[in-house]
């Protein structure tokens, strides 16, 4: 499994391809989002992060080249293009105005992972905060592990999400909205869930919670400091 898991949105107006880029690469220890169009890409990527997208050119609304035109200013995450046969001009203006790669369709999974390893060596991410301590609590995201007092809890992968968006956004608060859109899942019902499931991980007291708070009509926030 890779040391980091790199988080990639994928955009694509086709759900069929969407499913199967998230599956093939969910396999080979990647964290997936995904998005039906540049609208929802664009949302996405004001709340979370990415190591690199992965987006179609051609998209009901605006295309592929339209989004990146729109975020060059303030985006700098990687882009792989996904073109159809024949698209070449769109190819080039493409690499122009800023994708890092491309990728014909259709293509062969094993090529875009190799694609999507060479950006990742060149755009290696040494900022974030992977594994921190504080009182008698430490939680290493690179194995997706909490230990409170010496006890050990796993951490899935949405819990993993989470922790990493709060961890390195210290103080900020994040509504049921935000985390949905990290986590890709609506219902305010099962977000609650899975922040009373990370307290019960995290807080020595999950009852009364010291470190992950809820704040009143505004969502939750991690004070680690």
């Amino acid at each position: 499994m890779n040391e980091y898991l790199a988080h990639i949105l994928v955009v694509d107006d086709d759900e069929g391809i969407r499913l199967l880029v998230k599956k093939y690469l969910n396999e080979h220890d990647y964290l997936i989002t995904t998005a039906e169009s540049a609208e929802d890409a664009f949302e996405k990527v004001q709340i979370i992060k990415f190591d690199i997208i992965i987006l179609d050119i051609m998209m009901p609304g605006k295309s592929g080249l339209e989004f990146i035109k729109e975020n060059k200013n303030n985006l700098d995450t990687p882009i792989i293009l996904l073109t159809a046969k024949g698209q070449t001009e769109e190819r080039v203006e493409g690499l122009e105005i800023g994708a890092d790669d491309y990728l014909p369709k259709p293509f062969e999974p094993k090529e875009l992972i190799l694609r999507i390893k060479n950006i990742l060596n060149k755009t290696k991410k040494v900022n974030l905060k992977r594994v921190i301590k504080f009182e008698n609590i430490k939680i290493d995201l690179n194995k997706q592990i909490i230990f409170k007092n010496n006890i050990e809890f796993k951490i899935n992968n949405t819990e993993k999400i989470i922790l990493e968006k709060m961890i390195n956004n210290p103080g900020k608060t994040f509504n049921r909205i935000e985390i949905g859109k990290l986590i890709e899942l609506d219902k305010e019902r099962s977000i609650d869930v899975i922040i009373t499931r990370l307290r019960k991980k995290i807080e020595l007291d999950p009852k009364k919670p010291k470190f992950l708070q809820t704040i009143r009509g505004a969502g939750y926030v991690l004070w680690i400091e």
